[in-house]
């Protein structure tokens, strides 16, 4: 399978060798990524393919060649060749390509910068952007300040270690290392002093107050007429962004209200603003946006929508039209460090798990829009499709959706029908035949049904489905995700207080293994969600 990326490229050998190479095309991509954070070509793997051909051999000259040819066609790029040996014995070459400390561009003056798996031209005032955007050296890695890492505030400090030592995506050769080493390894402190990203994590309040551009939060709550009704405000900067998004999600309590859908299969209560959604759209906010810009973040709460604004504009190669399918990390460390404390996917802007709740919801997608200074991104209050709700939930335990399904099947339920058309421009697809990964298997189970042929053609739910939600083949529960199976066992200890935890167990799903109900019922007490009575098996829980 190929692994192709926002770091990675495959060509076949017919590109670099005879009367078929095409220096200009391996140009073009090695100054994307010089002008991204690198990453690296493999020559001799064919698109498609995970190893190159059995048996296939890189000629001695090939190495000392591609430097050359490559130095004559960019500016400001490095490569570095290896031929590398595959388990099946046929040679490639690992061709890495490091970041470059000024911009790069072709011989001729041409720019590119790697968004996702593409090498995209930057023409017009984006190459100001891209000049203005990537210094020598990241914002995040500088040491200006010169803040000593033994001043590090150490209750920060403390908690941030041990929660990297904890998590599950941090190897075991990286939680081995010793305190100052892991501040290292996360681009925390060089030297003696803390970096940027250190003072900004792990620093104090007035070290943090010096960097200017440390992040501050404004909530606004507005009523019907506009006008503002509340006003939080976490700009003291006593918190890192880690704890900033535990605070606006714990002190704003607008987003615990909840609706109450009395004839719902599998969730009678919904909230108003999904907790998924916010902390999504909070990281989203600190993670992608420029620390070398000053700027509050604005919650703006309206009675029918969240607003989430940043400051700046999106980065460079993302565009409100194709957000969903397009990678660029603003700050690369700060990004590793919150997806190593598993806070976010890395690999994605987010905006993917934002779209799947809301729409499995019955809502409407988030809504993005941008400027020249700032980012919005809106979210309707509005429950649109109410029975969206129980039929998400119910084909999901029918079927193992993947979140490119659940996201198709999501706006598919709201609608009557929908041309090819509109679900291309409704999931940011260039072609009908992108469609097929969103779309083949939901045809296939029969949950969508189409009439008509090529780009009119129109893909539906059909309207019984969606009233009996009478489903074939075998329901199971065993894929259940976190957040729905706590949803179960809350309507389940609504119905049932005073419950065993077996007893709960057979009630929400016997085919769901125990330890999984124990990992949700555990985690809704630490919530404060459930409270319980008596030790061991004499154990009884009720739904707060």
């Amino acid at each position: 399978m190929s692994l192709e990326g926002q770091l990675r490229d495959q060509k076949s050998l017919r590109a670099v060798t005879g009367r078929t190479a095409d220096w200009g095309e391996l140009a073009k991509d090695c100054v994307a990524f010089a002008n991204a954070t690198g990453g690296q070509l493999l020559l001799g793997i064919e698109d498609g393919e995970d190893q190159p051909p059995a048996g296939q051999r890189i000629p001695a000259e090939l190495p000392d060649t591609l430097r050359r040819k490559l130095a004559e066609r960019t500016v400001n790029v490095t490569v570095l060749p290896d031929v590398v040996t595959a388990a099946n014995g046929g040679e490639f070459v690992a061709l890495r390509v490091p970041r470059s400390l000024a911009v790069a561009s072709t011989a001729d003056g041409r720019y590119y910068l790697r968004v996702s798996d593409q090498s995209r031209p930057v023409t017009g005032d984006d190459v100001q952007r891209l000049t203005n955007e990537r210094a020598a050296r990241p914002w995040e890695t500088l040491t200006t300040l010169e803040v000593p890492r033994s001043e590090a505030d150490p209750a920060q400090r403390t908690h941030l270690l041990h929660d990297l030592r904890a998590s599950d995506r941090v190897k075991p050769s990286v939680k081995e290392k010793t305190d100052d080493e892991l501040l290292d390894h996360y681009q925390l402190a060089q030297g003696p002093w803390l970096t940027h990203l250190g003072v900004l994590c792990i620093g104090r309040q007035h070290q943090r107050a010096q960097l200017a551009s440390a992040p501050v939060i404004q909530f606004i709550k507005f009523d019907e007429r506009g006008e503002k009704v509340n006003k939080l405000v976490w700009d003291d900067h006593t918190l890192s962004p880690i704890a900033l998004i535990e605070a606006v999600w714990a002190e704003v309590p607008d987003f615990r209200e909840r609706y109450e859908l009395p004839d719902g299969l599998y969730r009678q209560h919904v909230p108003a603003f999904d907790e998924v959604v916010v902390r999504e759209l909070l990281v989203n906010a600190l993670v992608h946006r420029p620390y070398t810009q000053r700027g509050d973040i604005f919650l703006n709460l309206y009675p029918d929508r969240l607003e989430v604004v940043n400051p700046g504009p999106l980065p460079l190669g993302v565009t409100p039209q194709n957000v969903l399918h397009t990678t660029v990390r603003r700050n690369e460390h700060l990004a590793r460090l919150f997806h190593d404390l598993k806070m976010m996917e890395r690999e994605g802007s987010g905006f993917d798990k934002v779209y799947e709740v809301l729409l499995s919801q019955g809502r409407p997608a988030p809504e993005l829009s941008e400027t020249h200074d700032r980012v919005q991104v809106t979210v309707r209050r509005r429950i649109l499709a109410p029975r969206v709700i129980d039929f998400i939930a119910r084909a999901d335990q029918t079927h193992p959706l993947t979140q490119r399904e659940r996201i198709t099947l999501g706006l598919l339920a709201q609608h009557e029908a929908m041309t090819a058309r509109e679900l291309m421009a409704a999931l940011e697809l260039p072609t009908a035949e992108a469609l097929a990964p969103w779309l083949k298997r939901l045809l296939d189970w029969q949950l969508v049904h189409s009439s008509g042929r090529t780009q009119a053609m129109r893909y539906f739910v059909a309207p019984d489905l969606l009233q009996t939600l009478d489903f074939q083949g075998t329901t199971t529960l065993k894929r259940i995700e976190p957040h729905r199976l706590a949803a179960l066992v809350m309507e389940d200890l609504r119905r049932y207080p005073a419950s065993a935890i077996s007893a709960v167990h057979q009630r929400v799903g016997a085919e769901i293994h125990p330890k999984q109900i124990k990992r949700v019922i555990d985690e809704l007490v630490s919530r404060g969600e459930v409270r319980f009575e008596g030790e061991k098996r004499w154990r009884r829980y009720w739904a707060t």
